[in-house]
């Protein structure tokens, strides 16, 4: 009885049957390849009208989410849906990172390889990645020790009609036989050797001759029948992985990945890193300047409204002096608004702090991160908030005194109240009349680009806002 390959072919195709059966042996392999890459991978054959192609094989990554949840074996694959298989078909070329919309209406990102019998290109096979985690590529080395043998072994397995499968891989890909030499390199390695300054192909030649590593191979643990080292040479950074197969005249296989640029990355991240907390601490250090200059009038003059003015405007200065404190604790341009409130909070009180004074203030909700611009403006709300209810909200009758800060953050929408159970308050005389409300309103609308909400009765008060959140990664630590 005819499998699923055969039968689509027989059926839409004009293959012959040695070219159905290549295909079929390169079906073996797709599983392993989904595995390693973290992607969906496909066969497609084109149709005897030579417009459309068909799905004949399939393999979903077993350990991260599929982009499809039905199979794709049997389906049509349209032009206009799917270009990159279209142009490989016609070109005879690879194309990589193309744009693509699936059989279920999915953006993807496809890379397509021409797979080929003699002169002909039978088939091409597919790579596919969802686009909107495309963008999150990461640059940890995904293959695990087992993984890198498996792919090293099918290797092993492969005819001249198969080495398509050691092109779809991106990094270099070297054999090595029993004598020493070297049987098998892919486009990519023999490119690697070109930067390093290589201008005679390392095909045939001795590999402890051409080993980046150097000519010393005892890094190579024959028992383990896997080593990884790293190495820098010629300016590149480089993770070699030698691994022991002892099949098929192929004495191991060597990996190589050019991570370069991630090492770079990496260095570009630290002094950044470097120069945002020195900015941060240098801004910090100059808002605390002033503030103790206001101080200092305040202490020298005699009246006592401007005094207060003094010292509301050394408070506000502080609160985004916390702000750049954090941030140069951190050295990135984003912060914990839970982090940046507990902050407020801490200094507010200490502003306040009397002996008397006998009033609870709780924050409650999940912190999430914000950028630096959103938390000095959020910064400066709260601390209007705090103050006017720590210096407005009670009165010597009052009991069991309580400022409850609340935070969440639903679908990018933040929500941000302030409430206490005080003696309430006037809203429309206070609001024309306090600075502070006045700033409140003012920062909400036209840095927030949000909206403020506030009710105000015998038993208490709440302020609330919200704003819209460009950062949605959402922090669960409490």
């Amino acid at each position: 009885m005819p499998d699923t390959i055969e039968r689509l072919c027989k059926k839409y195709t004009n293959l012959t049957d040695e070219e159905i059966e290549t295909i079929r042996k390169m079906e073996g392999s797709l599983q392993v390849m989904a595995n390693l890459e973290d992607a969906d991978f496909f066969i497609d054959c084109m149709t005897t009208n030579e417009t459309t192609a068909i799905v004949v094989a399939e393999a979903k990554p077993q350990n991260v989410p599929s982009s499809y949840k039905k199979t794709a074996v049997g389906l049509l694959v349209e032009p206009h849906n799917e270009p990159a298989v279209t142009r490989t078909f016609k070109l005879g070329l690879p194309t990589k990172q193309m744009k693509a919309v699936t059989q279920e209406n999915i953006n993807v990102i496809q890379s397509v390889e021409p797979i080929s019998h003699g002169d002909s290109i039978i088939g091409v096979l597919i790579k596919e990645k969802n686009a909107s985690k495309h963008s999150e590529r990461s640059t940890r080395i995904r293959f695990t020790d087992q993984s890198y043998a498996k792919l090293a072994k099918v290797l092993t397995r492969l005819d001249r009609e198969g080495w398509w499968l050691a092109e779809c891989i991106d990094e270099a890909v070297i054999l090595v036989d029993m004598d020493g030499y070297i049987s098998y390199r892919n486009k990519i390695a023999w490119k690697l050797y070109q930067k390093l300054g290589y201008t005679i192909d390392i095909l045939g030649q001795s590999y402890s001759r051409v080993a980046v590593h150097g000519s010393d191979l005892e890094w190579f643990d024959q028992d383990a029948n896997y080593s990884g080292i790293e190495v820098n040479t010629a300016g590149l950074n480089l993770t070699v992985k030698q691994i022991s197969l002892k099949n098929n005249n192929v004495d191991f296989a060597v990996m190589i990945q050019d991570i370069t640029q991630i090492r770079n990355n990496e260095k570009e991240l630290i002094l950044k890193s470097v120069a945002v907390k020195e900015m941060h601490h240098r801004v910090k250090n100059s808002l605390q300047t002033i503030a103790s200059l206001l101080r200092l009038q305040g202490r020298r003059t005699k009246s006592q409204e401007a005094k207060e003015v003094l010292d509301e405007s050394m408070n506000r200065i502080l609160a985004i002096a916390s702000i750049h404190e954090l941030l140069a604790k951190e050295g990135v341009e984003q912060v914990n608004i839970r982090d940046v409130l507990e902050e407020i909070k801490n200094n507010t009180m200490r502003y306040f702090f009397k002996p008397t004074m006998n009033i609870v203030v709780e924050i409650n909700g999940q912190g999430f991160q914000v950028d630096s611009e959103v938390s000095t403006s959020v910064a400066l709300v709260v601390n209007e908030l705090l103050h006017n209810s720590l210096q407005y909200a009670f009165n010597s009758k009052s009991n069991n005194k309580k400022i409850t800060i609340t935070i969440k953050q639903t679908e990018g929408q933040c929500h941000v109240s302030v409430e206490d159970n005080g003696i309430g308050f006037d809203i429309n005389s206070i609001r024309e009349n306090s600075l502070g409300l006045s700033i409140v309103f003012s920062i909400v609308k036209d840095k927030l680009k949000g909206t403020i909400n506030v009710s105000s009765s015998e038993q208490g008060t709440c302020i609330s806002f919200k704003f819209k959140n460009k950062i949605t990664t959402i922090d669960n630590a409490m």
